[in-house]
C-alpha cells in the first residue's frame, strides 16, 4: 500500500489519511490524530525539526538497537479500530512490535519502509461495509509470498 492522501483539518481533532494499493484500485481511509498527521506531513515535505520529535526518537532507538524497519502491517480491524505492527529486522531475525497504525505509518513514511495491509482488513473495508472504504474493492492477484498481506 502507499499513502495516497493526507487530509489535515485545523478545526477538527480527527485527521484522515488514505491508503491505496500500489498496483491496484482498493483504498480506504484511517482517522488519525493531529500530531501523527503533522508528523506524516512534515516527513512528506522533508522538513526537519531542530530537536528529535517522537517519531524521530523511535527511529533513533530502532537504529541504536541495530535494527531496521523492514515494513509495517495493518493487521486487523476490531470494533472500528485498526491495529498495526512494526516489523523490525535485527541480525537476520524479525521482531514484531504492536503499534497504532498512525504511528506505524508515520514511521514508514519517515524511514521509507513499505506499508502492508492484511487481506482480511482490505476485505472488511469495502464501500458497503459502512466504514468508508473507497474505490473498487475487487481482489487482485496476490504476489507470491504475500498471502495474508497486500502491499
Amino acid at each position: 500500500m502507499e499513502l495516497s492522501r493526507i487530509i489535515i483539518s485545523e478545526t477538527n481533532d480527527e485527521q484522515v489519511i488514505v491508503l491505496k494499493e500500489v498496483d491496484g484500485e482498493r483504498a480506504f481511509p484511517i482517522v488519525i490524530g493531529i500530531w501523527e498527521a503533522v508528523a506524516i506531513d512534515r516527513n512528506i515535505k522533508g522538513k526537519k525539526t531542530p530537536r528529535p520529535m517522537t517519531h524521530d526518537l523511535i527511529e533513533n532507538v530502532i537504529a541504536g538497537l541495530d535494527c531496521t524497519l523492514d515494513r509495517i502491517v495493518v493487521t486487523e480491524l476490531k470494533d472500528r479500530t485498526f491495529y498495526a505492527r512494526l516489523v523490525l529486522r535485527r541480525n537476520g531475525k524479525m521482531v514484531e512490535v504492536d503499534s497504532r497504525p498512525s504511528d506505524a505509518i508515520a514511521l514508514a513514511v519517515q524511514m521509507k519502509a513499505p506499508i502492508y495491509v492484511n487481506e482480511s482488513v482490505l476485505e472488511e473495508v469495502t464501500p458497503n461495509s459502512g466504514l468508508g472504504g473507497i474505490g473498487p474493492m475487487d481482489a487482485g492477484p496476490e504476489d507470491e509470498g504475500e498471502s495474508e498481506e497486500e502491499k
